[in-house]
Parts: C-alpha cells; sequence; structure tokens
C-alpha cells in the first residue's frame, strides 16, 4: 500500500514514519512517497527516517520527489501538511495581526483567515490533481486550518477527504487519565468545528464520568487544559474546551500577552527549524538526535503564552503527550483499509449532525470508520452560547472560501471583520491591506 506525503519536507513527518515502522500487520504501508517543493527540506527529513528505519527490517521504502504528479500516480492515501508560505508567512500572519491589535495565531482569528486566503488555492489544486491522478485515493488532511481546507478539498473529492487533528483526542486521553480510567477505553462526546470544541462527557462502561472531574477543584487543576481555563469557568460551561478556547474566552488577556512577548510562536519555530534544516546540510549530523531534540523544544513551548496569563507555568510532563495526530492518521488508514471498524474525531461533513449547520459544512466530531470511509455519530444540540460561536466562525470559513475563489476584496473584508475577535471593519479593511503588502500571492484579492 502506498502513502504519499504532500509536505513530505516538513518538520513533523518523522512522527508519521514513526507510526509507520510500528505497524507490522497484513496490509499496511510498505511504500511512502514524500513530496514537497523544497529538495533541501526532503534531504534532511528523508536522512531523519533512513536513520529512524536503520534497525527495522520490513520498513516501509521511501522515495522523495518535488515533481507532484509523480507523488500522486498510484497512491492509495494522500497525507496533506503543506504549509503555503512556510513558517515566514506565519511569522508575518501573527505580526500583522498584533499591529492591530487583535490575536496573532496561525489558526484562530486574523492570523487563520490570513493563512487559509493563501492556503485555499493551493489545497483546491491538490484535490483536483487527486481526483484526476489518484481517484481511488483516500485523502488524509492536517494542512491548517484543518477544518477550513478539509471542507475546500471536499467540494472536489467529496467524503473521499477527512481531516484530523490531535487535540481532541490528546484532551480526551488527558481527562481519563485524570479520573485514572484507561483512555483507550474512554468515550469521549465532543463536539464543534476544528480549534473550537468541548468534550461535554466521557463516559467509562456507559457512565459519564465528567461531572466527577467538575465537581472536584484539585482533579482540574491537575491537568493542562484544567489549569489554563480554570475550575470556575469550566464548572459554569459544564465542558471542557479545547485549548484554542482560550483564545476566545481570554482574549484581551492572549493578546497583551502576544504583543509583549519578544517574538511571536510563529518567528520562534522559524528560527529554530531554520536552524534545524542547516545544520542538517552537514552528513556528519546525527539526523534522527538533531531532530528529537529539536522536537522537545518545540513541544515544551507550545502556547507558553496562554500558560503565562493563566499563570500556570511550564508544561508538565504528562501534558507534552498530544494526541498524536500520527497515530490518528494510522488508526484512520487501518479502518478504511482493512475495515477495522473504530471510532475517531474527525473533521468531516456534516450531513444532519447539528442542525445549525448545512449539510456540506465540515465539523470535528465522533466518527465511525470503517471500509466506507468515516461517519458522524448523533450528537446533542450545542448549548446557545456554542451555537454563537460555531456558526459566526462557520460563516467566516465561507467567507473564506468565497474568497479564495472569486478573488473578491469585498469577501476576504467580510471575513475578517465577521470574526468574532476582529471587531470592526475598519480593522478588517486594514488588516487585508497588510496581509496583501506581505504576501504577494495574495494579490489577486482586490477584485471588487
Amino acid at each position: 500500500m502506498k502513502l504519499t506525503i504532500l509536505g513530505g519536507g516538513g518538520f513533523r513527518v518523522p512522527l508519521v514514519y514513526g507510526a509507520l515502522l510500528a505497524d507490522h500487520a497484513e496490509g499496511r504501508v510498505t511504500a511512502v512517497t514524500l513530496y514537497d517543493t523544497d529538495a533541501d527540506r526532503l534531504t534532511a527529513v528523508a536522512r531523519v527516517l533512513a536513520d529512524q528505519a536503520a534497525t527495522v527490517p520490513d520498513a516501509p521504502a521511501v522515495n522523495a520527489t518535488t515533481d507532484l504528479d509523480e507523488a500522486l500516480r498510484g497512491a492509495d492515501f494522500v497525507f496533506s501538511a503543506i504549509r503555503v508560505g512556510g513558517l515566514a508567512g506565519r511569522a508575518a500572519d501573527e505580526r500583522v495581526a498584533l499591529d492591530e491589535g487583535v490575536l496573532g495565531q496561525e489558526t484562530v482569528g486574523a492570523g487563520g483567515i490570513a493563512y487559509g486566503l493563501r492556503t485555499v488555492p493551493v489545497a483546491v489544486d491538490l484535490a483536483r490533481r487527486v481526483a484526476r491522478l489518484a481517484p481511488n485515493a483516500w485523502v488524509i488532511n492536517f494542512t491548517n486550518p484543518a477544518g477550513l481546507v478539509t471542507e475546500a478539498m471536499s467540494r472536489h473529492l467529496g467524503d473521499r477527504v477527512i481531516g484530523i487533528c490531535d487535540s481532541p483526542v490528546g484532551l480526551g486521553r488527558r481527562i481519563a487519565r485524570v479520573l485514572g480510567a484507561d483512555p483507550d477505553r474512554a468515550r469521549i462526546d465532543y463536539v464543534g468545528l476544528n480549534h473550537l470544541g468541548w468534550v461535554r462527557a466521557l463516559r467509562v462502561d456507559g457512565r459519564d464520568e465528567l461531572p466527577r472531574l467538575l465537581a472536584h477543584p484539585e482533579l482540574l487543576g491537575s491537568f493542562e487544559e484544567g489549569r489554563l481555563f480554570g475550575a470556575d469557568w469550566l464548572r459554569s460551561l459544564g465542558a471542557v474546551p479545547n485549548e484554542y478556547l482560550h483564545y476566545y474566552y481570554f482574549n484581551r488577556e492572549a493578546v497583551r500577552a502576544y504583543q509583549d512577548a519578544e517574538q511571536t510562536r510563529g518567528a520562534f519555530l522559524r528560527e529554530q527549524q531554520e536552524g534545524f534544516y542547516a545544520r542538517m546540510k552537514d552528513p556528519a549530523v546525527p539526523a534522527l538526535r538533531a531532530w528529537d531534540r529539536t522536537r522537545a523544544e518545540r513541544e515544551a513551548t507550545y502556547m507558553s503564552e496562554n500558560r503565562e496569563v493563566a499563570g500556570v507555568g511550564e508544561r508538565d510532563e504528562s501534558d507534552l503527550e498530544s494526541g498524536g495526530y500520527e497515530k490518528v492518521a494510522l488508526a484512520l488508514m487501518r479502518a478504511v483499509a482493512r475495515n477495522e471498524r473504530t471510532s475517531l474525531i474527525l473533521n468531516v461533513r456534516n450531513r444532519t449532525t447539528l442542525s445549525v449547520l448545512d449539510a456540506d459544512a465540515v465539523i470535528e466530531v465522533p466518527c465511525l470508520v470503517d471500509a466506507n470511509g468515516a461517519r458522524p455519530v448523533a450528537v446533542d444540540p450545542l448549548p446557545y452560547h456554542a451555537v454563537g460561536l460555531v456558526t459566526a466562525v462557520k460563516a467566516v470559513e465561507r467567507a473564506v472560501l468565497d474568497a479564495a475563489e472569486s478573488g473578491s476584496r469585498a469577501a476576504a473584508v467580510k471575513a475578517f471583520a465577521l470574526h468574532p475577535l476582529v471587531d470592526s471593519v475598519t480593522v478588517a479593511g486594514r488588516l487585508l491591506d497588510g496581509y496583501l503588502k506581505a504576501h504577494p500571492q495574495l494579490a489577486h484579492l482586490n477584485r471588487p
């Protein structure tokens, strides 16, 4: 079985390959093709993968190419993890927003809109090429903003594109461990959009254990999200939000912390990864060891500004484990390729799951997965406070899709202006002008 990774020179690709190395079952991935527009990054990542495979006799064969059509032909699965504009683009997204006094984050608010405007046209082209060159392939999208990009690709691939994110899985596993439950046996009631969802129940042997957590201040203070949001707010919500909702619930504090920081997250990662890829040009540098050190630093500093706002200090070692997007991707591929029925939290088309959204809106919910793909399970209606955020952000995503397709400046300004974290039409116009100046690939957004 062949897996093609788009963005194959990306820093986190070794996580995916590591998961494949641990899979020895029949029908596993035997060939991996890495595609990237940057040949030097491809070479660096291929070196890391070679070190990973050194002691694994049946490791999947790895091929690296800068030819997209070659990479797609014959693929059974296509994993999309591209970053249009690179980390320099992310750093610019963050800085333009902060200069206007609004949140600069790569998937939330103005930064996420700018990233989406750059990425959607490229993702749509990829979807069309997959449909033409690998019509039977399943596309697993991790490209951010994951829900928005998955919805853009679904217009050309239908249900054969499925978005993944490790945040909901990681949150559910942390809650289960705090409650003394086996994370692999817990069923998580999670619903929302990508980076905008809530855990509303966690069932073990049919019993909802979340009320026990919400009633126990010490338990709430013992894991990342409990410390970020605070026990009082979580009890008020009656749910545990995805960590990205900290940007909504504590927006002023988050913006101030980002403005006061020495550098933005994107600027930090750009410097860090530029250093890593530069070191990798030296063939004497141990590739896997260098990658491991860089990854550990990256994980430890994740959302550091938000933790500063909450006054919770550095991340605990128990919180450093994410949901493992590579594990989610592998579980998804297994379920589809081998018809191994399972339940996963994924980004898929809504159908009739949430009545406040139309059938084609991509949402993030538990799904049943088998050889026929992923189907969202029925969930209880959203409470009004969640309806407001979900529908507002979905309206923003639709405006981004409209702007990306039409090149309309008005649609792009509308996307910024409608977002709950951008509180002014005037600021929305200035944001777009700032991004047009920072990103030449957005020059088409000047049509009426």
